[in-house]
């Protein structure tokens, strides 16, 4: 039975190797144009890991077969061959598992037009996530299109299946949200969340809230929602009211969703994260708007449409949102030296008249929008939709033309003639 079985497993793993040497580089099997492309840096990255991948599977496949036909394996029990068969296997499957994640990534890039967009989103991404004074290695970024309706990111890093660590951040962006003006509220908010890790966000702003606690049950929660908030900060500081008015389609449910509350959520309930998100824009940029959009997002879901027990729970938070407010804006995380975390974004360069300063200098000069990295530009273009001077139609014709010309730059092709553009 034992020679039966052996001779049995040693075929399987043989067939293993087969699909394993299958396997091929995704430069050979990418459908896309060149504008669609990652840039050679995310391209090498994956191609790296992967290979190295498949060759320390290769040696535990060759490992296994070589035991197999040892005098240890030969008089080993059968029980003892099927574990050591099922630990390679379930490695395997783990490779393949990686493969497919970043299958599901690159060969969309085959997708017409939705490649080049992916490409300018890994732009926008990029400069999202550098920041000058950032203490710390932009690592690659790479996004990709998926059902569904909110964005996800898989931080540069953590665990791919097998326990393996992940060699780039992947951002997965809702197909929903690329119809409009909300994409850079999820990006840039996906994007926090692998900054935060980086700049151990979390960790820091923890203690100090701890540290800050106040009585009662309202400081749990803002504890707990310290990442998801860190996030959306992230977004709001670099974009200014695109980020809330982002964040509003998002979160723009049925109100039963709107108002659920529960300690064990890692997000705000959405009817206090846009307060959240209106407060904080409104100590950052302040302007008149931050009030309208608070009256547009009230007179949509009342707060006199809850319950009393929520409510309670509603109005206790609203107080203490300004202290909340003030000790994130006070945060001086350990890996920035002692200085303040609003001092990593450029607050000066997004205030609302500036804004709209710089738009009307785009009108009277389109190709200089070109010249403009996309946080500034996304910045821009909300502020010009806030303020009712640029429609919806108009928005999607000039970023399909700066997402081409981000994508051009991303795949490392060269610039779009922004006068041809314009």
């Amino acid at each position: 039975m034992s020679a039966a079985l052996n001779a049995y497993l040693d075929q399987e793993a043989s067939a293993l190797l087969s699909r394993l040497e299958s396997v091929l580089p995704f430069s050979r099997t990418m459908p896309m144009v060149a504008a669609s492309s990652p840039s050679q840096e995310i391209l090498h990255t994956i191609e790296v890991h992967m290979r190295e991948q498949c060759n320390q599977q290769r040696q535990r496949i060759l490992g296994f077969r070589q035991w197999l036909h040892s005098p240890t394996g030969r008089v080993a029990k059968p029980t003892v061959v099927q574990r050591q068969f099922t630990v390679v296997k379930l490695r395997f499957n783990a490779v393949l598992d990686q493969l497919d994640i970043f299958a599901d990534v690159l060969t969309q890039r085959g997708e017409y037009e939705h490649g080049v967009w992916m490409s300018a989103l890994d732009y926008a991404a990029q400069d999202a996530l550098r920041k000058p004074g950032g203490d710390y290695e932009p690592l690659p970024m790479i996004c990709y299109l998926e059902r569904g309706h909110g964005a996800a990111i898989r931080r540069a890093r953590t665990r791919l299946p097998g326990g393996v660590a992940n060699p780039v951040s992947i951002v997965r962006v809702p197909r929903e949200r690329m119809v409009g003006g909300g994409i850079a509220s999820s990006l840039f908010h996906e994007v926090g969340h692998q900054g935060a890790a980086q700049l151990d966000l979390v960790k820091n702003f923890g203690e100090t809230l701890q540290a800050q606690r106040q009585p009662g049950q309202v400081w749990d929660f803002w504890i707990r929602w310290r990442s998801e908030i860190l996030a959306d900060f992230w977004a709001l500081a670099q974009l200014g009211v695109t980020a809330t008015a982002g964040l509003m389609l998002v979160v723009m449910l049925p109100r039963a969703f709107v108002f659920r509350i529960s300690m064990d959520a890692p997000h705000p309930f959405p009817w206090m994260r846009v307060q959240i998100s209106c407060h904080l824009g409104e100590l950052l940029f302040p302007d008149p708007q931050w009030q309208r959009l608070r009256e547009r997002w009230e007179a949509m879901y009342p707060l006199r449409s809850v319950s009393p027990p929520e409510r309670a729970i509603v109005e206790a938070l609203l107080k203490s949102l300004p202290e909340f407010a003030r000790t994130l804006l006070a945060f001086k995380p350990t890996a920035m030296g002692g200085r303040r975390l609003v001092e990593l974004f450029p607050l000066a360069a997004r205030q609302p008249e500036l804004l709209r300063r710089r738009f009307r200098q785009w009108q009277q000069n389109p190709p200089v929008m070109y010249n403009h990295p996309p946080g500034e530009v996304f910045a821009v273009f909300g502020q010009a939709r806030e303020d009712g001077a640029l429609g919806a139609a108009n928005e999607a014709e000039l970023l399909k033309r700066l997402f081409n010309h981000w994508a051009l730059e991303n795949s490392g092709i060269g610039k779009v003639d922004a006068v041809s553009k314009s």
